[in-house]
């Protein structure tokens, strides 16, 4: 199956003069499940090219087995830094989306037409969609066929208030994500702070934090499986 992973292009935060991007652990991790699952996997970001890597998700201690795998994957480096144009993108090619997170997101999937329309078209075409941590705020203007917020009365789950504290980025990041989803009309639920949880809600997929980046690409792999049994 060929499955599209789609990453943030933003790279400041905020007014901070700091940098993010995307979180190392919330891509390398799901993009091994899936390939080792033997999946097609296709790249790609509003601006194209290569994604902004969030530096702190580079450091020691935010590695895991599969960030050390990815940096020694050359095959995989290419391609990470070749995405594709996001506006390009057809829908119809992919039978599952992944979005991982990083706090990038907030600032430029959050607001980004193109992804609002490949969520609506893919949930539409009965394909599944996993975000993970930051990743779900891309839901925030996605709506449902009757024009209401998609997330409304779903279960849901993404980054907490108590995490982002956690960081230090409260007061930094345009929205917190667990207190958008809540007005949003979703049915939120969490773990502890950094504990992995993963809500699924027919073809709606998300999960907390980058401890859940793994948990949730298996349950995109359960939908992906469902989907070929019922097909």
């Amino acid at each position: 199956m060929n499955i599209l992973m789609v990453l943030t292009s933003h790279d400041q935060l905020g007014d901070t003069g700091k940098k993010t991007g995307f979180w190392l652990e919330e891509f390398a991790a799901p993009y091994y499940v899936l390939k080792d699952a033997g999946h097609d996997i296709t790249l790609a970001s509003p601006h194209g090219g290569q994604p902004p890597l969030d530096p702190k998700s580079d450091e020691e201690d935010a590695q895991t087995d599969a960030t050390r795998r990815f940096k020694s994957d050359e095959a995989a480096k290419a391609q990470l830094a070749s995405t594709e144009r996001l506006g390009s993108i057809d829908a119809s090619r992919f039978d599952g989306i992944f979005y991982p997170g990083g706090h990038g997101p907030l600032w430029d999937l959050a607001e980004d037409a193109d992804s609002k329309a490949l969520i609506e078209r893919s949930l539409a075409d009965g394909k599944p969609v996993a975000l993970v941590c930051h990743a779900p705020a891309v839901l925030r203007n996605v709506t449902a066929p009757d024009g209401s917020p998609l997330v409304r009365g779903r279960k849901v789950t993404g980054f907490t208030n108590e995490e982002e504290e956690a960081v230090g980025l409260t007061d930094v990041v345009p929205f917190l994500l667990e207190d958008e989803l809540k007005r949003l009309g979703g049915d939120y639920s969490k773990a502890a702070a950094f504990q992995s949880h993963v809500q699924r809600d027919g073809l709606l997929i998300t999960g907390q934090n980058p401890p859940s980046s793994d948990a949730a690409a298996e349950a995109l792999l359960e939908a992906l499986t469902r989907q070929t049994a019922d097909a």
